[in-house]
């Protein structure tokens, strides 16, 4: 269990929620553990966690969120196809490698596909295993750089033809930060931080490691700390470090926060936000561009989840209520884990 640390109410009409989470929090066991939660705007913080709490308070550091950054991507996405520059329809191979001879499955492969996890690619590429798997609980990705991601998107043989299956893929989602990079004559880093960081105020998100201190740790199982993650080639997919705080900043924008000055931003939010698919055991789950998409008796949740070698991520709103729930954890998961399930039931279980 958790031992709770510290408790910060942001606004003094939120005791009701503060309890809330405290009562989440025991549930949980994690060096290091941060729910956030937003009402309408009006923000709850709660930390606590197993493991001392350093100088820097912990919803102050910046996080590995693993595949929670790929709602990241899908805003990119978005605001690139609201201003002109790409189409959601515009075929991947034709923008990243103009010419290049590529399997028939391969060309039809669009930004959506790639986005939705309905291109037919693989999770991984094939050939990404050998190098990993001999440190797999160290840095299986850091040995798979960009241009060995982008060879293996152009040889590829999909597994299912484009658009008929859904199959979740960091080898495509990491495909599209490339794409989107090679369509746009600008690295992907620059364009995340011009499109989506800086228009939303997110200061404390990166995708590369801070100065020392302001990074948050992650653990083994067995409290043992590990390095900070290296996405190698697939940054796309899982290489976004945010504060709890810029995370509620994040999902506040999506649910009707501060007008954005550049309608472009406002329709990539709304556009993220839409119904797109439907998948699962006949076709029973709703997906939207990035966002998983649940009914709950207070309206639809949209959220996404991550983990890497230490750490744990969840985020998820709920667009009829104005409700948002950003939480993080230090330690990896693993098959018991209740980090996820307490963070979900936080978005679905209270009205």
């Amino acid at each position: 269990m958790t031992d709770v640390t510290a408790v910060r109410v942001d606004t003094p009409g939120s005791p009701a929620t503060a309890r809330l989470l405290a009562e989440a929090a025991r549930a949980v066991d994690a060096p290091d553990l941060v729910l956030a939660v937003s009402r309408n705007g009006v923000r709850t913080v709660h930390t606590g966690g197993g493991g001392e709490p350093g100088p820097v308070p912990r919803e102050l550091l910046a996080h590995e969120l693993g595949s929670a950054s790929k709602p990241f991507a899908g805003l990119l996405l978005a605001r690139l196809v609201a201003q002109g520059r790409v189409r959601y329809a515009d075929r991947a191979a034709d923008l990243l490698a103009p010419g290049f001879p590529v399997h028939p499955a391969v060309r039809r492969i669009t930004l959506r596909h790639l986005l939705t996890h309905t291109s037919g690619l693989p999770g991984l590429p094939a050939d990404f295993y050998p190098q990993a798997v001999p440190r797999w609980s160290t840095d299986p990705y850091g040995g798979y750089p960009a241009d060995r991601v982008v060879r293996a998107f152009l040889r590829a043989r999909p597994r299912h033809r484009p658009g008929t299956r859904w199959h979740y893929s960091n080898f495509a989602v990491s495909v599209l930060g490339h794409t989107l990079a090679a369509a746009t004559g600008t690295p992907w880093e620059v364009l995340l931080h011009q499109q989506v960081l800086a228009p939303l105020g997110l200061d404390a998100t990166r995708v590369r490691p801070g100065p020392e201190g302001a990074d948050a740790v992650g653990h083994r199982r067995d409290g043992t700390p590990v390095p900070a993650l290296d996405t190698g080639g697939f940054t796309a997919a899982g290489a976004v470090r945010a504060t709890p705080l810029d995370l509620l900043t994040f999902l506040e924008a999506h649910l009707g926060g501060p007008d954005p000055r550049d309608p472009t931003l406002s329709g990539a939010l709304t556009d993220v936000c839409r119904p797109l698919l439907r998948r699962g055991w006949r076709h029973a789950h709703t997906h939207t561009l990035t966002w998983f998409h649940h009914p709950s008796p207070y309206g639809p949740v949209l959220f996404h989840a991550g983990a890497t070698l230490g750490q744990q991520a969840f985020l998820g709103f709920r667009p009829d209520t104005g409700l948002a729930v950003a939480a993080t954890a230090t330690r990896r998961v693993h098959r018991a884990d209740t980090f996820v399930a307490t963070a979900y039931g936080l978005l679905t279980e209270s009205p």
